[in-house]
């Protein structure tokens, strides 16, 4: 039976070998760039920003306890309802039961990678309720029946051709409708569901523990409009989101448009204190926010790894990965895909399925540079291999490859041995497969740089 390990590499040489596919991720990732070097230029210090936003961070994290309880002491005060969910189980269970006793059969949906951790739209399928995806790039992928490709772009890997192609298929448009023509399409499109919809259910950017805040920050408006409507509002987010005080927002909304889009702000940043007051006219008569485990608090017992729960979402580390460049989203087989998802996928589900992820790295160091909030994500991947191999999880070949390998290079005499002839030999016949089908092994020179020094310095 294959393994996710099979699976990412059967998927990564399909992927990187496929020129279409990579022309049409290196340019909506160039574009990407160009905006994201004009966003930077709202900064007068960025440096200092991350610094502040990496220690606001480290500081929420490390009292997560505490301010999760704030948030749910002021949430609940004017009217909202926190349920505390251990895994994906319990929060697919709390959310069923909400939606029937509500009699609910369809329900619209913001922009949310937590629900896409759940697989949220596959259980609600089950119960036989419509769930409509509502942010234009994540109906773009439900009507392709693909998951989410970015943690913050979910088509990137479609052209506007392709797009353009799904609505033909689907709603019988012009092969060869525009951009401005789908999108108009799909604005009249989803109205009617808005207004039939029972409830609405969005992710959470932040939660913001002194005011009790769910916020929620998008560009389309379409966030807004599954909360208006509806008379139920469920908000999912995991423990991490939590930061501070609302004030907060002024450093990391800007540092998440930037850094995500390129943007100075997301155009739409919206905050969410509960259901709606009996004068008000707007919003939902019941909110719930389900505030999500499911392997986080395993991360946050890593005295290392749990820096990766700072994450922000934003993205810049998946752009500017040359792994992820090459064989794009879809080849990791999870939510979060490229060097923040290859850290955290591990504990989120089980480090003995995914700890391939961790070695699907150069080790560059690009994502730790440009992340917002200062995650050393290059590092945190090396952990990630040394906890492996602690834990037993090596092939036991590998554990005897480098067994030789560390006496071999502790001793020059042993590492002269046998010749190039000898050493080429044993690469060809036993770390072929290790290099791929598609390049050829490096020869070793028939002269080793020790040998060549020896030669010019006999003394």
């Amino acid at each position: 039976m294959p393994s996710y390990y099979d699976d990412f590499i059967a998927a990564s040489q399909v992927k990187a070998a496929d020129p279409e596919h990579r022309r049409k991720l290196l340019f909506n990732i160039h574009k990407y760039d160009e905006k994201v070097v004009e966003g930077k230029k709202q900064y007068s210090n960025l440096e200092l920003a991350r610094q502040r936003a990496a220690v606001l961070k480290w500081r929420s994290i490390e009292n997560l306890e505490k301010y999760l309880q704030e948030f749910e002491t002021n949430f609940t005060k004017r009217g909202g309802k926190v349920i505390w969910a251990q895994d994906a189980a319990e929060a697919i269970g709390e959310i069923n039961s909400i939606l029937k006793k509500a009699g609910v059969k369809r329900v619209v949906k913001s922009k949310s990678m937590i629900t896409e951790e759940i697989h949220l739209n596959h259980h609600l399928e089950k119960e036989n309720i419509e769930s409509i995806e509502t942010d234009l790039g994540e109906y773009i992928v439900q009507l392709r029946n693909e998951p989410p490709y970015h943690i913050v772009t979910p088509a990137m890997h479609l052209s506007k051709e392709d797009v353009a192609k799904t609505f033909h298929e689907k709603f019988n448009l012009p092969a060869n409708s525009t951009p401005k023509e789908i999108a108009g399409f799909v604005r009249t499109h989803l109205r009617e569901k808005y207004m039939d919809a029972g409830a609405g259910i969005t992710g959470a950017n932040f939660l913001v523990a002194d005011s009790g805040g769910v916020v929620v920050t998008e560009n389309e408006g379409n966030a807004m409009m599954s909360v208006s409507f509806p008379k139920i509002h469920i908000a999912i987010a995991g423990l991490e989101k939590i930061i501070p005080s609302l004030t907060d927002l002024d450093l990391f909304l800007p540092l998440l448009a930037t850094h995500g889009t390129g943007q100075n702000v997301t155009v739409y940043n919206s905050v969410f204190t509960g259901p709606r007051f009996q004068k008000e006219e707007d919003g939902p008569e019941d909110m719930y926010v389900i505030l999500l485990d499911n392997g986080r608090t395993e991360l946050l017992a890593q005295e290392n790894q749990r820096q990766a729960l700072s994450c922000i979402r934003c993205g810049a580390c998946l752009n500017a990965c040359p792994v992820y460049q090459n064989v794009g989203g879809h080849a990791y087989g999870t939510t979060y895909s490229g060097p923040i998802g290859s850290v955290i996928t591990p504990y989120l589900r089980s480090m003995k399925e995914f700890k391939h992820l961790s070695y699907a790295s150069s080790l560059c160091g690009r994502c730790t540079e440009v992340c917002p909030v200062k995650i050393d994500v290059h590092k945190l991947l090396l952990y990630n291999r040394g906890d492996s191999v602690a834990q037993g999880l090596a092939p036991r070949s590998e554990r005897w490859i480098f067994f030789f390998w560390k006496k071999a290079m502790l001793n020059r005499e042993t590492m002269n041995k046998g010749g190039a002839k000898a050493k080429n030999f044993i690469l060809r016949n036993f770390f072929q497969k290790s290099w791929g089908t598609r390049r050829e092994l490096p020869q070793i020179a028939p002269r080793s740089f020790n040998q060549m020094w020896r030669d010019e310095h006999p003394d």
